[in-house]
């Protein structure tokens, strides 16, 4: 399986909204060609719009999503720069090590990189569950990247049913909406983000049936608001994505156990803030070149720093960005972007860019990712995300300032970096929130806010919190030699340059390092004096003078030969020398290389059991330097453990993983992501432009002194391969090598600088010399390179033959020679050259153990060899000889070296094997010289001139085989060149020698060969591993004796058809393709215990059946009405083949936990014997497959094998196709390849035909007249082709000329159609052999779309001997449903069977025994026909066929297959799945019977009877204003799932003061039901506008809800329940006994069917949420439900509320319902005596008290005037 890496932040939301629909957004994504945002989306459900469909379905579009084919981060992996160099072996990489061999190297290393591939994101939405919110009208919305989708819109519901489906691309994000329609306005109730990366990781790149977690990202402190069931898979480029069988579906109902989460993430998720500070940057390169800039610094002379620098930080969709510095290429910040976050989140990496502010666009400069894995740790002693404050550094395009930088996308991240950036200084902390503080702010908006700066090392006050102590570097280099030039580059001088971040570079580097270090915040003047002291003492006071030097003189190139030069370092070696100034965080790269080197050693001692382990030619025991640990495939990564069986037999396999994960967690934790010292590049000049570059992690050559932690490539020479930059480095421009160099380098602190020269061998001197410096070497080592080429297998075809005329071009130092071309001369896939090439006086620079441990690398170039223009580039590979030095022995086991298949590669693609051995010989010192070396054994071949074979003891020993070709026919070929095919032949060749078939006289007319069994002779290697390919090709002949290539294929592996003489009883014929040696495990056992005929076995269970039906009846809870009916004998002419089916669906849910084979379809028979009759593993004959026949027979090839032909030479375009795009027709036939002479005892077998060689017995291939009848079920989950989100599916079937279009007979606006039907087609094989079935999408205008198709090959089931022309039933019926098909009864077929296999019988017995080949089968006694009991009998032996010996094989059961359906516009993707089977019948034997019936089933008319008697415990709502009591208005409103708008409401019990209600009232509800499928059937037009009516299957639930009704505002909701009326708990008796459990805890109630208790009652809670979100009892109501059937109906009808018939007596309310109109006085008496009695005491208080004080004032003057009078 590809792993992906996203350099996008991609991710996936979901939301749920409670509100309209939204328009359907049909505008297309963007293709992110530009860098895309981080891709975000989500899923919204939106409440109340017209009601739509319960099921919703998407077109897919198209979005790219980049990944590339190793896990790590883009930013912090520079790929493998030094390649395959001379380092330790291992740190190769992985994928691309040659198969079989412990010594071979890498691939090329300049083809890696971030490739960008297109992509799909498919979302299905299924179904939401326990929203928050009552009453709500709930809508999905989906968003990936820029497009958002919805799905239709559920009224009144908290758990809505969707199953709508919607493919898009990149992040992902749900959100659940509830809409009210207010001008469109919706609330959200919930949201799920998930990275697209996220799921592509994940095994098959899907989650399938997986319930999200909705939680409010506005609200942090409130709780998960609902689940949301979904399937998501991303797609990438050939890719197929296989849907899982559902199994159980009571299984995926358990949310907690099946959340939409990956592995290792808890369910139970908090809010974390992410503070992501950002301090400062260095080293910007000089951005801005635009014209305007040029031109006002040309005229005003302003000489302002050129860029305006920012940082943005993506993370979970969501961007936050720094201010702008201006005009600073030093910019300082000290700025956080604060993130709010669930925690664990589900998206991996945070993107930091800095971008160069302009007014047109803004341009990213530098872009960095963090992973948070790498810098967190989830186990006891673990830590949240922690980082820094460190130095990162960013890499990207080269640092020219060109107007135009084509290497700008490098900049985004997408690629490999080719030069340093910038450097940043950031840190990040998490901070898991506490969402019970009130203070908290709940915003989850990204913040950015002021942050403290990193304090410095200068002030002794501050804690030392910088990322480190300045410390001078110095990296030292020395180009031993460069070869492998492109000649493409031109004859112009060529130079080196290194450098390490800005130093060495000679465009904008840094030359000063004292003002640098000042600029850089370290300590002055003291430290860099202070330095100086502390430098090497050898250089004394030279250090001083010490210039850097980072690039080699230019130097013109030599010719090496027509494809490449190489530059004459000889004697003089360039040096380079560079001084830098980084912190010192070498502790840290230790660390890594540690970790590094335990992996290494771990993979070298793994390789040794990966030998012991390795199956031929594949077995790769390698792995490589990338964290990841891929493709190593010593081990089968895929299981997660077998069954206990399995496990004990791959102990080892199981310790291999084991090692395997240490390993991967090791090469993880070395990825070190505090990185300061930034790579080192080396770039090659030619005429001052960059070439090509290699770059070369910093920590892999950092010195230490201590050994295990220096990097594994310090002070040793390495080989390096250059590599274009960029996209320039992809496609053929970048096959070829642009430069291979041997370099030493060393880096270290300047004050360790004496150690430089350690890695070198004793000689070397140094010369320093302005401006150069090099370093000689009086002495030589010489070598003597032995390569014994051998053959090549499975080579790129590259001339329009097909073949090519290859020749090997071997490099090896500055020398290189050539293979002849073939010794046959013929053109092939798969030359042998024989041939051993010598290098002499090979010199050599290192140390011995060195050189013997890890010699240089030796590169094979592929060619194909043109009479006209230069040889065409097939591949290259690289391998590292075997090493002999002088004062070693030339003996075993190390010599002489054995031959290996070496992987060649052409591109990122391999292109075939070579069969090598190479060793390197140093030549003795001393007078023998080259005398003294082993003598190279066997004469020269003087036939092919002076050209040395392979000498005898490496090369293979060689065996006489014959091959033997069975040519049966050639199918679906192509056009060539425009010309129709007419006389194709097919020609076949191996290791040289070949054969050629008869010519077809006329394709169209008869596509078969006249001649079947052709056969050649040609040498073999005894060793098997070592056989050559064979190539079949297939060419047309034209006029004039021309013939045109059609296509070629190539079998790798001749293994499977070799043939090995079997013991004295095995049987030959089967030999021709597959069972060898498969029959003998099942003989152990004798018959009889294995169980004979089925047909006895249901007349001695019954017994036992009868014991299940007591058990059951005793126990079973309240259920045991039900369980009585349901145990009831069905009655016979009630069934129908329906009711085989849905009974072998039930079996298929119980068998799949038990990982039977297939799913067992029972057939029932004598009284529907259901499954319990026969136990799984009996009846392994009758079954469903989910999948097509093909996957359980292994493609129907056991004599007949089809190999696909692809297309002749593959031009450069062609190199992406996939390889369905190339094929171009099909060729049948088998072959056998067996050594000669043959034993005399298989030759000299009665009826042994030497004609026809190992292949006895097989059928003519004369044209045959044949009746096929195809059966097609049912299809499902069908990809919508509408824009409603649905399909009108129809059945389109073509067989030859036939055409058939059930066009007539479409389903309306259905995803999940029931066809039930057969079609009759005759055809004639071989011409008419490919059936296409096909579902289109009906239109009322315009063509019909093409949903998806599924093809099956015919032939190859008619004459496989699994004799798939019928399936064979589980006993014999000769009348009803179950009627025997086939033409041929039981016993005859097996008379014929036996016939053909050679095998002693059928001898039939007394007492129902048959005996065949020495096995003796019993079958059924009880059978009063003797006729009918034989076959029966018969049967019993067929359907364990495949237990007699030699000619035995597994039949083809009765059956039916699962077939995906696909289109060919949308590779990869299941367009839905078609269930179907197909019977066929030759037209030369008695005709076949009619057709079964599969018709489908006719749903039932039931009534639902709903009585509601009481309520008790309603909340009360209202507040009574007159006296203050809390009272309700209670009715209850219900109807059945789908039929929203027949609601029914009770009438209005006013006025309850205890929550008690008391209505009497009935509700009828009529619907279709499908009792098979437990759905009811609803048939209703969409709108006003639908053609007409659609069909919807909806689960079968009874809506109970209770309300407050007011006068004059919108009546209150008060709770509500929903009963599963298949699966609901049963009512409590009493009010009392009803509780909040009987909805929340209903696993352990026991539960009842309403379909087959018929009448139940009882008392049921309404719930709702509070404000906590927590569920909580609003009242109970007693109810009645009763079914009937329509007839029962119809019998005793009854009228609705408490109508007639059947009326219902009136409700016996209390007086309260009715005060006011019964009692006002009693009304008025409460008002004065209990609620206002003290308001109104106070009233007349201060009324009397007011009255005394007018009185007083109005009396006053009077009184006064009387008193002054005195009167």
């Amino acid at each position: 399986m590809f792993h992906g890496c996203f350099p996008l932040p991609s991710r996936l939301l979901l939301w749920v909204r409670s509100g309209p629909a939204w328009p359907w957004s049909s505008h297309s994504c963007s293709g992110n060609s530009s860098p895309a945002p981080p891709h975000l989306s989500r899923l919204e459900f939106l409440p109340k719009i017209p009601p739509q469909s319960p099921f919703f379905q998407w077109e897919p579009f198209p979005v790219s999503f980049p990944f590339r084919p190793c896990p790590q981060s883009l930013s912090s992996s520079p790929g493998a720069p030094l390649g395959p160099g001379r380092g330790s072996k291992d740190s190769l990489d992985p994928s691309l090590l040659q198969v079989n061999s412990p010594s071979s190297p890498s691939l090329a290393p300049w083809q890696r990189g971030s490739v960008v591939t297109s992509g799909v994101v498919s979302v299905t939405i299924i179904e939401a569950r326990q929203l928050v919110g009552l009453n709500m009208d709930p809508v999905v919305c989906v968003e990936v990247g820029e497009e958002k989708k919805y799905t239709s819109m559920k009224e009144s519901t908290n758990c809505p049913y969707y199953n709508e489906v919607g493919p898009w691309f990149s992040p992902l994000d749900s959100q659940v909406i509830h809409s009210k329609n207010l001008l469109r306005s919706g609330t959200l109730v919930g949201s799920f983000k998930m990275d697209v990366g996220t799921v592509y990781t994940q095994p098959e790149h899907q989650f399938y049936h997986k319930w999200a977690i909705l939680s409010d990202p506005e609200d942090l402190t409130a709780s998960l608001k609902g689940y949301l069931k979904c399937d998501i898979a991303v797609v990438g480029k050939g890719d197929n994505i296989k849907t899982p069988h559902k199994a159980n579906e009571t299984d995926e109902d358990d949310i907690e156990g099946n959340l939409l989460l990956p592995d290792g993430v808890p369910p139970e998720r908090q809010w974390a803030r992410f503070y992501i500070k950002i301090y400062r940057a260095e080293g910007l390169p000089r951005m801005n070149t635009s014209i305007m800039a040029n031109v006002k610094k040309a005229l005003i002379g302003e000489n302002k720093d050129l860029v305006d620098p920012y940082v943005q930080v993506a993370f979970a969709g969501q961007k936050g960005k720094t201010s702008i510095q201006k005009s600073s290429y030093e910019p300082l910040w000290n700025e956080q972007i604060i993130f709010t976050e669930m925690f664990p989140p589900l998206c991996k990496r945070i993107k930091v860019q800095i971008r160069d502010s302009d007014k047109v666009n803004d341009v990213a400069i530098g872009t960095h990712f963090i992973d948070l894995r790498k810098i967190s740790n989830e186990g006891d002693k673990g830590f949240l995300p922690t980082f820094g404050p460190a130095w990162v550094n960013m890499y990207g395009s080269t640092r020219n300032y060109t107007l135009m930088d084509e290497h700008q996308e490098l900049n985004e991240g997408l690629g490999e970096g080719v030069s340093f950036r910038a450097r940043l200084l950031l840190g990040l902390a998490v901070e898991i929130l506490d969402t019970t503080n009130p203070e908290i702010n709940s915003s989850t908006e990204v913040q950015v806010e002021q942050a403290t700066a990193v304090a410095d090392v200068s002030d002794p006050t501050d804690v030392p919190v910088t990322p480190g102590k300045m410390e001078e570097f110095f990296l030292f280099g020395a180009f031993l030699e460069a070869t492998m030039i492109d000649r493409k580059i031109g004859d112009k001088p060529i130079n080196f340059e290194v450098t390490i971040g800005n130093y060495g570079n000679q465009v904008d580097g840094s030359s000063k390092p004292l003002l640098r270090r000042k600029k850089e915040g370290g300590d002055g003047d003291e430290e860099e004096s202070e330095l100086l002291q502390n430098s090497s003492e050898d250089e004394g006071g030279e250090d001083g003078e010490l210039v850097s030097v980072s690039s080699s003189q230019p130097m013109k190139p030599l010719v090496t030969d027509r494809n490449y030069f190489h530059l004459p370092y000889l004697e003089k070696k360039p040096c380079i020398y560079i001084r830098s100034w980084w912190q010192d965080q070498r502790r840290r790269l230790y660390n890594a290389n540690i970790m590094d080197k335990i992996a290494d050693k771990l993979v070298r001692g793994r390789q040794g059991w990966t030998g012991m382990d390795r199956d031929g030619g594949g077995g790769q025991g390698w792995t490589g330097r990338d964290r990841g640990g891929q493709g190593w495939s010593g081990v089968d990564r895929g299981g997660q453990g077998g069954t206990g069986v399995d496990r004990d037999r791959n102990t080892m396999k199981d310790k291999l993983k084991l090692v395997q994960n240490f390993l991967q967690k090791l090469r993880f934790l070395a990825d070190e992501p505090q990185h300061t010292i930034p790579d080192v590049f080396i770039w090659m000049m030619s005429n001052n432009k960059r070439i090509a570059y290699a770059r070369i992690p910093s920590k892999d050559i950092l010195y230490s002194i201590v050994d295990e932690e220096m990097g594994k490539d310090c002070a040793k020479v390495k080989t390096v391969f250059l590599k274009l930059p960029g996209k320039r480095g992809f496609g053929p421009a970048g096959w070829t090598v642009q430069a291979k160099m041997e370099i030493y380098l060393w880096l270290g602190l300047n004050k360790q600088r004496k150690d430089y020269l350690s890695g070198l061998p004793c000689g070397f001197e140094e010369k320093k010399a302005i401006p150069s410096h090099s370093l000689s070497l009086p002495e030589k080592q010489v070598f003597q390179l032995r390569a014994h080429m051998y053959q090549a297998r499975s080579l790129f075809a590259a001339d329009s033959s097909g073949l090519s005329d290859p020749f090997a071009r071997v490099f090896f130092i500055s020398q290189s020679q050539c293979t002849e071309v073939n010794i046959s001369g013929m053109q092939t896939l798969c030359p042998t050259w024989d041939q051993l090439l010598v290098f002499d006086n090979v010199e050599l620079y290192g140390e011995a153990h060195e050189m013997r441990d890890d010699p240089p690398i030796i590169v094979i170039e592929i060619y194909d060899q043109d009479t006209v223009g230069k040889a065409d580039f097939m591949g290259r590979t690289f391998a590292k000889p075997v090493v002999k030095m002088s004062d070693e022995q030339y003996c075993p086991p190390r010599f002489p070296p054995q031959l290996e298949y070496y992987q060649i590669y052409r591109g990122n693609a391999t292109a075939g094997d070579l069969l090598a051995a190479f060793e390197l010989l140093q030549v003795p010192i001393g007078p023998g010289g080259k005398s003294d070396l082993p003598p190279i054994d066997g004469p020269t071949d003087m036939d092919r001139g002076p050209i040395l074979p392979v000498p005898l003891g490496i090369r293979p020993v060689l065996s006489r085989y014959r091959v033997e070709i069975l040519f049966w026919g050639l199918r679906d070929l192509k056009r060539v060149n425009l010309a129709q095919v007419d006389r194709p032949r097919v020609d076949i060749e191996c290791a040289g020698k070949g054969v050629q078939s008869a010519l077809i006289q006329n394709y169209k007319k008869n596509p078969n060969f006249s001649t079947l069994v052709k056969w050649f002779e040609v040498d073999l290697p005894e060793n098997e591993l070592l056989h050559p390919p064979l190539n079949i090709r297939v060419v047309d002949c034209r006029a004039f004796g021309r013939y045109t290539l059609v296509g070629s294929h190539t079998v790798s592996s001749l293994r499977k058809f070799i043939y090995r003489p079997p013991d004295k009883k095995a049987q030959h014929w089967n030999m021709a393709g597959t069972r060898t040696g498969t029959w003998g495990p099942g003989l152990g056992h004798p018959w009889g215990e294995e169980g004979g005929g089925m047909g006895c076995e249901d007349h001695e269970m019954t017994e036992e059946e009868k014991e299940k039906k007591k058990k059951k009846k005793k126990g079973g809870g309240g259920g045991g009405g039900g369980e009585e009916a349901e145990e009831e004998e069905p009655d016979e002419s009630m069934l129908d083949w329906w009711s085989k089916y849905f009974a072998s669906i039930e079996t298929m849910k119980e068998v799949a936990p038990s990982k039977a084979l297939g799913l067992l379809l029972t057939t029932p028979f004598d009284h529907l014997c259901f499954y319990p009759k026969f136990p799984p593993f009996n009846s392994l004959s009758s079954q469903v497959f989910n999948k097509e026949l093909e996957a359980e027979f292994d493609n129907f090839e056991d004599w007949l094998h089809t190999f696909n032909l692809l297309r002749g030479k593959i031009g450069d375009n062609d190199d992406n196709a996939t390889e369905e795009e190339r094929i171009v027709g099909r060729f049948k036939g088998s072959m056998c390849v067996y050594k000669v002479p043959l034993p005399d005892d298989i030759t000299k077998e009665a009826g042994y035909d030497p004609t026809f060689g190992m292949f006895q017995g097989i059928p003519s291939n004369d044209p045959i007249n044949v009746l096929v009848r195809v059966y097609i079920v049912r299809a499902t989950d069908l990809h919508p082709a509408d824009i409603n989100g649905k399909a009108d599916p129809y059945i389109a079937i073509k067989l030859g000329k036939t055409d058939i279009k059930d066009k007539e007979n479409y389903i309306s606006k259905q995803l999940n159609p029931v066809f039930g039907k057969s079609f009759d087609i005759e055809a004639t094989f071989p011409m008419e052999s490919m059936l296409t079935v096909a579902v289109y999408d009906w239109d009322l205008v315009g063509t019909d779309d093409l949903i998806g198709e599924t093809k099956i090959d015919l032939e190859n089931r008619f004459y496989s001997k699994h004799r798939a022309t019928c399936g064979v039933s589980q006993t014999y019926s000769i009348h009803g449903y179950n009627t025997w098909r086939d033409p041929m009864k039981p016993s005859q077929i097996l008379s014929k069977l036996c016939k053909e296999g050679k095998v002693d019988g059928p001898h039939f017995g007394p007492g129902g025994r048959v005996k065949v080949a020495n096995r003796v089968f019993t079958g059924p006694t009880e059978i009063e026909d003797e006729n009918v009991g034989g076959w029966h009998l018969a049967l019993a032996v067929l359907r364990h066929w495949e237990d007699i010996p030699r000619a035995g094989c597994r039949l083809v059961p009765e059956h039916v297959e699962t077939r995906p359906l696909l289109n060919p516009d949308k590779p990869g993707i299941e367009q839905g799945r078609l269930e179907m089977w197909v019977d066929m019948f030759p037209m030369d034997m008695p005709a076949p019977g009619p057709a079964i019936d599969i018709s489908p089933r006719k749903p039932k008319k039931y009534e639902l009877r709903v009585i509601v008697w009481n309520t008790d415990e309603v909340i009360l709502e209202d507040d009574d204003y007159f006296t203050g009591e809390k009272s309700s208005d209670i009715f209850v409103r219900g109807w059945l799932k789908g039929q929203q708008e027949d609601k029914q409401d009770t009438d209005v019990h006013y006025h309850s003061l205890t929550g008690e209600g008391n209505f009497n009232w009935r509700y009828i509800f009529p619907f279709d039901y499908l009792m098979a499928e437990e759905k009811i059937v609803i048939s209703k037009k969409e709108s006003m506008f639908s053609w007409d009516e659609t069909e919807y299957k909806i689960p079968a639930r009874l809506t109970l809800q209770v309300w407050d009704a007011d006068h004059f505002s919108a009546d209150d909701f008060l709770g509500a329940i929903e009963l599963d009326l298949n699966r609901f708990p049963r009512g409590a008796k009493t009010s009392k006994q009803c509780s909040l459990e009987m909805v929340t805890n209903e696993a352990e109630l026991p539960m009842i069917s309403i379909f087959k208790q018929k009448r139940v009652k009882g008392w049921w809670p309404f719930v709702a949420r509070d404000e906590n979100d927590e569920l909580e009892i609003t009242g109970k109501v007693e109810a009645e439900l009763h079914l009937l059937t329509a007839e029962e109906a119809e019998k005793s009808p009854a009228g609705l509320a408490r109508n007639e018939p059947d009326p219902l007596e009136k409700p016996n309310r209390p007086d309260t319902s009715f005060i006011w109109f019964l009692n006002p006085l009693k009304s008025i008496k409460y008002l004065i005596c209990t609620r206002y009695k003290w308001l109104i005491i106070k009233i007349v208080l201060a009324l009397l008290l007011l009255i005394m004080v007018a009185l007083f004032l109005y009396s006053m003057p009077g009184y006064m005037v009387k008193k002054l009078l005195g009167a």
